[in-house]
């Protein structure tokens, strides 16, 4: 892989910033669009865009196929049994709130309980508490280790005959932790409970089969592997899902409707009520093809070696904490500046043309347990360099030579 051809493919990647080349290091909160997927997306609007499943027309069969085509796409990317157990949504805050309204709601109630780790994102907090709230399900908590790893030993001792759901994220945002999902998900089978995982962070990265991890639920979002934002993917198994009740109601979800009652239609569509973002999906499908012909695990490699390479040199600096040093960790190097608040690093760095992220990355409770209000994480990408690295360095010791 040679990440230097790839940046041809990003025409953001050429945007002068403040009078600098832009180094973009928030590939956590969104990663950029390739020129195939912007193509993909004018080609849609300007010969292919209708509504779907509603009439005979060349558009709307045109549109609909190309729509369906892309969950296909889906499908095989994450290997999932059928494309049916592909459900698209806004994205996976969407995902978490469809699964804990058709799944909690419906199946869970007072007494039963919720495993979530510390590690999670906001996303994979709040609509579990709203559902705590509302039906006196009891939330538990994994802890994590000073390193930023979730302490296995306590994740055994959590599960009872009241736990019904674990939810879990694959990869942290916030600390880059990779978790043991599949190990995870195997000792929780035994109890017979279902598990959600939040692959936000982790789709983008690694290669991924939902049937060999045997998730139950599986949700990620388009915006942060190269496609276009406004779309995400839940994946549940078929058994399940249809079992759920709706998440919302209104066109395209029905069989029939009178009004004395509806017939809900089949998965997915029982879950997808209303004109979907049905361009933003053909775009995710033309980026799903685009990482897949580069390869996956060719991605994982590099930015591991990126990954090591900005460790070792941010190491090399005086007064700087990284914070989160699991030992197996995807493309998030999240750090603190002695002396320094993390948004004046960011607003600094931005003088350079640098963009990383910082705040508490909408994972408060991990800043918590670290005792932090923020960090200043930077997140890379395969079409990242070791160059840009460098320049991410050279900016933070002139952001404390500001500072001394």
């Amino acid at each position: 892989m040679n990440p230097e051809a790839l940046r041809a493919d990003f025409p953001i990647l050429d945007l002068m910033v403040n009078g600098q080349p832009l180094v973009y290091l928030d590939n956590a909160a969104s990663s950029q669009m390739p020129q195939s997927v912007i193509d993909r997306l004018m080609r849609y609007h300007k010969s292919e865009h209708a509504n779907i499943h509603r009439a005979v027309h060349y558009l709307s069969e045109t549109a609909t196929r190309e729509f369906e085509s892309a969950r296909e796409k889906v499908r095989s990317f994450l290997n999932a049994r059928e494309s049916r157990e592909i459900i698209f949504t806004r994205g996976t805050t969407e995902a978490i709130n469809l699964t804990m309204h058709g799944y909690g709601r419906a199946f869970l109630k007072a007494g039963d309980e919720i495993i979530l780790s510390a590690l999670e994102h906001h996303s994979n907090i709040v609509p579990w508490q709203m559902l705590a709230h509302e039906k006196g399900v009891v939330l538990k908590v994994i802890p994590m280790d000073d390193s930023g790893e979730l302490i296995q030993e306590e994740f055994y001792k959590l599960f009872n005959s009241n736990t019904k759901l674990l939810a879990l994220t694959h990869v942290s945002n916030a600390l880059g932790t990779v978790n043991p999902i599949k190990a995870m998900i195997s000792h929780a089978h035994q109890y017979g409970v279902p598990v959600l995982i939040d692959g936000a962070q982790a789709a983008p990265h690694k290669a991924l089969d939902v049937q060999d991890l045997d998730c139950d639920f599986y949700a990620f979002s388009s915006h942060k592997l190269c496609g276009p934002t406004g779309i995400g993917v839940l994946y549940g198994k078929a058994e399940l899902l249809e079992r759920m009740q709706p998440y919302q109601g209104g066109g395209d979800m029905i069989l029939s409707v009178t009004f004395e009652k509806t017939d809900y239609n089949v998965i997915p569509y029982k879950f997808e009520a209303g004109t979907p973002a049905i361009a933003a999906a053909v775009g995710l499908g033309a980026a799903i093809d685009y990482l897949q012909e580069i390869g996956l695990e060719n991605i994982e490699r590099y930015e591991h070696e990126l990954l090591d390479y900005a460790t070792a040199r941010i190491k090399e600096l005086d007064r700087i904490r990284i914070v989160g040093t699991a030992r197996e960790k995807a493309a998030v190097l999240s750090f603190e500046i002695e002396g320094v608040h993390p948004h004046d690093v960011g607003t600094i760095l931005n003088d350079y043309g640098i963009a990383i992220r910082t705040g508490h990355h909408c994972a408060q409770p991990v800043m918590q347990r670290f005792k932090v209000p923020a960090t200043a994480r930077a997140s890379f990408a395969f079409y990242n360099t070791k160059a840009e690295v460098d320049r991410l360095m050279e900016g933070i010791v002139k952001v404390q030579g500001i500072f001394q």
